[in-house]
Formats: structure tokens, sequence, C-alpha cells
């Protein structure tokens, strides 16, 4: 409390400062040099200034490019990837040129029109000509761009009845992410929440006849060249399946089951050899090189290299460690991905195994003695 009476003793000090120096200033004659009225000379240094900062913004624009234009993700790995980018950059340079073109006339006006002595300025209260130009320009480039991001948007999300498509659930938790596989039905089971129990941790319901083929996994494998039709789930706040190098994102939902499908093109294996990710890696191992030097200099282990994987990210900060919460997508052939596929446990194998009795193999073994022998006789 006296914190608080402290706080605004001083703040009314303060207020009553500021309005003692507003008198002050108001009963101080000024000379016509202080005037606050803008003369010709500052109006010139202002519009001078215009033209330097419409320079600056021009040089700044085009170094961000050269400088971190090397930063885009470069070849997309999914097929809806390349109208994806192609609408990006429709937009980019759309917003370049019109960037262009507004701030130019924008600071060449406040140059060209700036205060002089004895010039007044003039008022117009309308003109419909440059009211018609600025709306229906704006209005088809934003109609145009619009239509074809809808009809981008649908063919991403379009899957149609009976389309040969490869079911997996994402399930995001605070902060990891596990994957379930429809098994050789290709058909989810059920799963709620009130389900999770110990390596159940999806809370796949196994009463269902469609989950007893599902497979729980913490690395994702999909093949190359097959339509994924993903379901996502979240167990505990708002996450975002994000998967930048095919351009899909997705909102996680507690409490709800939100839908995403694309086909990959380009194997993991494809695409470690292609340029731009090859630069990348080089990159980005030159500065895990730097950092090992630090330190191992403090005697700490080295860094490893990086090698360059697809990753599942979440795109939502979901709390401490969002940062960290990451999962592996591994693109291979299709022979392969049956292979690792056929590899993996059932969820009802692991909760089977798991609920089985376990027997320590260090522990003695029983005798069984026949009651009928003498205990000499049993150890013979």
């Amino acid at each position: 409390m006296n914190s608080l009476l402290v706080l605004i003793i001083v703040v009314l000090l303060g207020v009553a400062i500021w309005q003692l120096s507003k008198i002050f200033n108001l009963t101080t004659e000024k000379s016509s040099d202080d005037s606050e009225i803008a003369n010709d000379r500052d109006n010139n240094v202002n519009g001078y200034l215009m033209f330097a900062f419409v320079g600056f913004i021009y040089i700044f624009t085009i170094y961000s490019l050269v400088k971190w234009g090397h930063f885009v993700l470069g070849t997309p790995a999914s097929e809806h990837g390349v109208d994806y980018d192609n609408l990006m950059y429709i937009s980019m340079v759309i917003i370049f040129i019109v960037q262009t073109i507004t701030q130019f006339l924008l600071h060449y006006f406040a140059f060209k029109y700036r205060g002089k002595e004895g010039q007044k300025a003039l008022y117009f209260a309308d003109n419909n000509k440059l009211e018609m130009i600025w709306t229906v320009i704006p209005v088809i480039v934003l109609a145009g761009l619009i239509l074809y991001g809808l009809y981008t948007w649908n063919n991403i999300m379009n899957v149609e009845k009976g389309e040969e498509v490869i079911n997996i659930e994402l399930y995001a938790k605070q902060f990891s992410w596990e994957a379930r596989y429809s098994g050789e039905d290709n058909t989810l089971g059920k799963a709620n929440v009130r389900y999770i129990k110990d390596v159940n941790t999806l809370g796949v319901d196994l009463s269902d006849p469609a989950a007893q083929d599902d497979k729980v996994v913490t690395e994702l494998h999909i093949p190359v060249g097959k339509k994924i039709h993903f379901r996502m789930r979240s167990q505990d706040v708002l996450h975002s399946a994000y998967m930048p190098h095919f351009r899909a994102q997705m909102n996680c939902v507690p409490g709800m089951v939100t839908e995403f499908a694309f086909t990959p093109t380009i194997t993991t294996a494809e695409m470690r050899n292609d340029p731009k990710i090859i630069a990348k890696v080089a990159d980005i191992n030159k500065i895990r090189a730097k950092k090992s030097a630090e330190l191992v200099a403090k005697g700490q282990p080295a860094l490893e290299p990086y090698t360059f994987d697809y990753l599942l990210l979440c795109n939502k900060i979901c709390g401490a460690s969002h940062y960290n919460m990451q999962i592996k997508i591994i693109v291979e052939s299709e022979a392969d991905y049956k292979k690792w596929v056929k590899e993996q446990k059932t969820i009802a194998a692991q909760v089977k195994e798991a609920s089985a009795p376990k027997v320590d193999p260090a522990a003695p073994a029983e005798v069984v003695v026949d009651s009928t022998k003498t205990m000499a006789q049993a150890v013979k």
C-alpha cells in the first residue's frame, strides 16, 4: 500500500512539473528566430529529406534481396508447391511494383508541393476520376489474386471420394509430435483423450476393429508420388503442423480434427543433392564449425555436422519448449516405405506387450519338487 501511495505522489509531482513548464513557456517572450512556424529553408530541407528517404527505401530493398534472398526455401517438394510459389511470386511482384510507384509519387509530391512563402494550398473537395482509378484498379488486382488463391487452395485441399490416399494422423502435444498410420485397412481407428494410458499415448480406442492394425511412430515416413491425407489432433493447446518444404500448414485444434493433403514429389535423398540445399547446408556447417571451435576451447564436445532432413514443425508459440517441437519426415520410394511400415508394431501389440507380466531373467528359476520324493532325490 505504501509503495502505491509513493507511486501516485511521484506521478502527481511529474504532472505538476510538466504543467508548470507549459505555463513558463507561454509566459516567456519568444524572438522571431525561435518561431515554430516553418520557413522556406525548413520546407526545402524537409523536401530534400523526402527524396533521401525514398532513396533509402529503394537501396535497402535491393540490398535485402541480395543479402538475404538466399534464405527462401527454394525447390518445393510437393505437387501443389509449384502453384503455391507462383501465387507468392505474383503477389510479391505486384507489391514491389506498387510500392515502387506509390512511394516515389508520395515523396516526389511532398518535395514538389512543399510550402513556399506567399503560396497557398489549393483544396479539392473531391475528384471522381481519381477516386475511380484508385478504387477500381486495386479491386481488379485483389479480385484476381483472391480468385487465383481460392483456386490454388481448393486444388490443395480437394480429396476425391474413392481416391487412393494414405491416411496418417498427426498428434500434437506439448512439446512433441506422434504419427499414427492407418494399417492395411487404410482406415484410422477411433481415438479419444480419455483412452490415453501408458503406451497408448494417442488415446486409440482399441475396441474399434479399425484400430487393431494402426501403428504409432515418432518418425514420419511417406512414399514419393503418393497422396498423403493427414488428419490432425491436439492434446492440449493450439499447435500448427508446419511442413515448410512441402508448402503445407494446418492448425491442430484441441477438441476437433483438421485435415490437409499433399503429394510429395522429391525424396529426402534427392533433395539433399539439390544445389540450393547443398549451399545452405554448407553455410550452416560453417556456423556450426565456428561454434564447435568455441565449445572445444571450453572443454565441451563439438557439434555434429548438419545433414538436411524434411521436418514437421510447430508454427504456433505453444509454450517454453515450442522451438524444440519437431519430428523428422523421410520421403522415400514406395518399396522402402512399405518395408519400413511392415517393421513397425501395431498399437494393439504395443499395449499387449506393455500389459504382459514381466519376467526378470536374473531371477533364479523356480524348482518344482515332487512331494513323494525326498529333498535329496529332488536335487539329484
